[in-house]
């Protein structure tokens, strides 16, 4: 949820092309439908406010991706600490008990801050740190989490990593 949030709601560059998005709410609603397909449509403020959420969490991207892991928990901790993560059991909407990390009467935005940065957190905090990573195909800037078996994924796409590898074959064929 964190790596579709990110890609939807910050500017930068996708699959070799400029990107912001259009739309906050629509996009927002679309990087939640990634995930969860029956997710409710996000307003124009809460949209707004996760889209900040995104930029702060796109930077621990970018801090991992530079091998900077201590900048990376630095921003983590200030986003734990901003939106008041911590584990909590509930159950709701007829599902069974099940693990939250904010707590009642948060905003949209503030909860899914929370969510979003425990769960870069025990990423960052495992020996899987590397498996997070900023796309290295020219022209992109999207985030992406490696769940590959043997941990050597580069790019937010197969889209990005065919136009790397098209390129390449189109170099090696010109010589």
């Amino acid at each position: 949820m964190t790596v579709s949030f990110v890609n939807a709601l910050t500017p930068g560059m996708r699959r070799g092309r400029p990107f912001t998005p259009a739309v906050l709410d629509e996009a927002a609603t679309a990087g939640a439908r990634e995930i969860y397909p029956a997710h409710r449509p996000f307003t124009a403020p809460e949209a707004e406010e996760l889209a900040g959420v995104a930029v702060r969490l796109r930077a621990v991207f970018e801090a991992v991706a530079a091998e900077d892991n201590d900048t990376a928990a630095a921003r983590l901790n200030r986003l734990l600490d901003d939106h008041n993560a911590r584990p909590r059991l509930d159950r709701h909407d007829g599902e069974p008990w099940h693990l939250h990390f904010h707590g009642p009467g948060g905003t949209v935005a503030g909860d899914w801050g929370a969510s979003c940065s425990t769960a870069l957190a025990i990423v960052l905090g495992s020996e899987f740190a590397d498996r997070l990573g900023v796309c290295t195909a020219p022209a992109c800037d999207r985030v992406y989490v490696d769940v590959s078996r043997n941990g050597t994924k580069r790019f937010c796409s197969t889209a990005c990593q065919n136009r790397v590898k098209t390129a390449a074959f189109r170099a090696r064929a010109k010589n």
